[in-house]
């Protein structure tokens, strides 16, 4: 049992026996002065509520802890309702807590990660710095070695000769003395032979010869000395080269391989790059030079991705998306290699392009020599700002989707939203929130009814965020979108406001109608209404000589059938005849039989999702013309159609009348 468990234990039983002590001496107190229960109980109760805790995430990163006080449920429940809608808030307010702590424990996991790869990189820097030097001290130990060994053969060498020498000397001397030893002998023993001859005439005769050889043998000199010396010399060896080399060994080395540090964030701008390096050694460095050149993504960034919807001041998504990255990238061959020389472990590089990748590394540089380069990294400038496209941008009054192009090259990490309220003179309120993290080029917001707010996007990558985008203005006043000119059919034409449609009577050749997305058949238009069921109300105003059809269907609806002829589409259909104008209510093909007598020159059309209703109005009368009953399993888009040449305006960010959705 580990020391966690003996703690638990203990103070699990120290807590039950407290427990029971308070107990008992409450049950003595109670006993002794009845008029203290009640005080009691609103102490006991008091304890109850302070034990309860809800745990929530503040937007400022910290963590609190809030007393939840459950209030007594009311007896005749009449506040049941209000009891399930608070719960329902709490619950999704809880969600959003949840989902916002998971993704900050993503990115501190993500941080780790990183770190944790770092750590790596520098173990692996060491090892190879430790290699390099014990490598080098061994390189020192070989040469000092073979350095002593060659001036040992050397010396050995010249003793040899030098005793050689001695040698054949004394050999020669030894020589010349054994030549006097026997020509002396001879001379004795030819003596001895006249001295004892008996022959007066013999000795006379071989006398005088002998005297002279004597004579001329004691006048030669015999040289008695040595003609060397027994002793050796002994020169001193010159060891100078080996003492320097023993000396270098102390000598400061050349540096190790530098380690560049991974790209922090926000540590750039669109035209600026702070490197930062580590230099994991003992080395002595005099000054270092920083290598940094553009690289080029082979693969642009993909920018279509389903919507993200949420908004707070500062939070997370509440559904993270996978961000599309560039796997190869390629040098820009083109591109010289820049270099920089500093004298710190940091450097701030300028003059680049916006959203660019550049590959850089160092090396360290003293007297002795230059390091190893270090391992190439990648650095990345802050991207430029998005560029929101309006004619895509729809609201309601509840929400608002946004939708922008990057404006980049390369890919991005995120997004950022920011949103300010206006005040009543058209400026910006002193609040800014900011939805983070967006991974794609859309936003659905979450707003309040009957407000203007100014929206603006910034780009972010690991540099950090761009300069903000152009101001848009959204109203949710009403529900506001644009026609969508990719579904119109070619005798179509809309104007530069996306409001209005306008048919000609030309004729267009048959190849202008083969068109995925258009329609074929009926000469009609979809609008790009926004995505959430709630209640949207837009008009319409069309001429009285014009046949139309308006109304409502899905996005998949047939582009080759008349709009109220399937399962698809609801509409208002306007038919002229010579007597009287004709009006139908199409869906699946079949229409109540309803007759109107004033013909609506605005017509007000009003969708509820949660009801599950499509009504048409008069707007000149505050007429209720038709309503149809349907559950809609999809979204469905506003539909706009033409049978003979005319022209259809479409007016929406109306505030619905009261009469539309009673």
């Amino acid at each position: 049992m580990d020391l966690f468990e003996i703690r638990g234990g203990g103070g699990g039983g120290l807590d039950v026996i407290s427990e029971e002590a308070e107990h008992q001496e409450s049950r003595e107190l109670k006993a002794m002065d009845p008029y203290n229960v009640a005080s009691d109980r609103g102490r006991g109760a008091a304890r109850d509520v302070s034990t309860f805790q809800r745990f929530s995430v503040d937007t400022n990163e910290s963590l609190r802890f809030e007393p939840c006080e459950d209030s007594p449920p009311s007896p005749t429940g009449a506040e049941d309702g209000y009891d399930d809608d608070d719960d329902v808030f709490k619950e999704g307010e809880t969600e959003r807590e949840i989902v916002t702590t998971r993704s900050r424990l993503q990115g501190k996991v993500a941080e780790m990660e990183n770190f944790a790869g770092h750590l790596e990189e520098i173990f692996l820097t060491v090892e190879e710095n430790f290699g390099r030097q014990e490598q080098h001290l061994e390189q020192h130990y070989n040469d000092v070695l073979q350095t002593l060994s060659q001036r040992y053969d050397e010396r050995a060498a010249g003793l040899e000769e030098e005793k050689k020498g001695k040698l054949e000397a004394l050999y020669g001397q030894l020589l010349v003395c054994g030549r006097a030893l026997d020509a002396s002998k001879e001379l004795i023993e030819t003596a001895q032979e006249v001295y004892r001859s008996q022959d007066k005439r013999l000795f006379l005769k071989a006398v005088k010869p002998t005297i002279k050889r004597m004579e001329e043998f004691a006048k030669e000199e015999v040289d008695l000395t040595l003609s060397t010396r027994l002793e050796f010399d002994t020169p001193l060896a010159d060891m100078s080269d080996v003492k320097t080399m023993m000396d270098s060994i102390n000598v400061v080395p050349a540096p190790s391989a530098p380690v560049i540090n991974p790209q922090m964030p926000n540590s750039a701008s669109q035209t600026s790059l702070r490197v930062c390096w580590s230099l994991f050694s003992d080395d002595t460095v005099e000054s270092y030079e920083l290598y940094y050149r553009p690289v080029l993504e082979d693969t642009p960034a993909d920018s279509t991705c389903a919507p993200y919807v949420n908004r707070v001041k500062v939070r997370k998504p509440l559904h993270s998306f996978p961000v599309n990255r560039v796997k190869v990238r390629k040098p820009l061959l083109s591109f010289p290699v820049n270099r920089v020389k500093v004298k710190e472990t940091h450097c701030t590089v300028t003059d680049l392009l916006p959203n660019a990748q550049y590959e850089l590394w160092v090396t360290a540089t003293n007297t002795t020599g230059i390091s190893p380069a270090s391992e190439r990294a990648l650095y990345m400038t802050v991207p430029s700002p998005p560029v929101i496209k309006r004619r895509e941008c729809t609201s309601c009054p509840e929400a608002a989707m946004i939708r922008w192009e990057s404006g980049n090259t390369n890919p991005v990490d995120s997004y950022t939203v920011e949103l300010s309220e206006t005040s009543t003179d058209g400026t910006a309120g002193g609040v800014t929130e900011s939805i983070v993290a967006v991974p794609t080029c859309q936003c659905l917001i979450q707003l309040q009814t009957g407000r203007r707010y100014l929206i603006a996007v910034r780009a972010v990558n690991i540099g950090g965020p761009s300069d903000k985008s152009d101001v848009i203005t959204v109203s949710t006043t009403g529900t506001f979108f644009h026609l969508l000119e990719d579904t119109a059919h070619p005798c179509l034409s809309i104007s530069e406001d996306g409001f209005t449609m306008f048919y000609g009577d030309e004729e267009l050749p048959i190849s202008a109608m083969a068109l995925d997305d258009t329609f074929t058949r009926c000469v009609a238009v979809l609008g790009d209404l926004i995505p959430v069921r709630g209640r949207h109300y837009w008009e319409v105003e069309v001429d009285d000589g014009t046949e139309f059809r308006i109304g409502v269907s899905y996005e998949d609806t047939e582009r080759n059938s008349f709009l109220g002829a399937n399962k698809t589409s609801w509409c208002m259909r306007h038919i002229l005849s010579p007597s009287r104008h004709k009006y139908e209510f199409l869906h699946n093909g079949w229409s109540p039989d309803l007759r109107i007598t004033v013909n609506p020159v605005r017509i007000g059309v009003a969708l509820d999702y949660e009801r599950g209703t499509l009504s048409f109005f008069n707007v000149a009368l505050e007429q209720h013309l038709h309503t149809f009953h349907c559950h809609f399993q999809n979204y469905v888009h506003p539909c706009f159609s033409l049978d003979n040449p005319g022209a259809l305006t479409v007016h929406n960010s109306i505030e619905a009348p009261e009469y539309t959705f009673i």
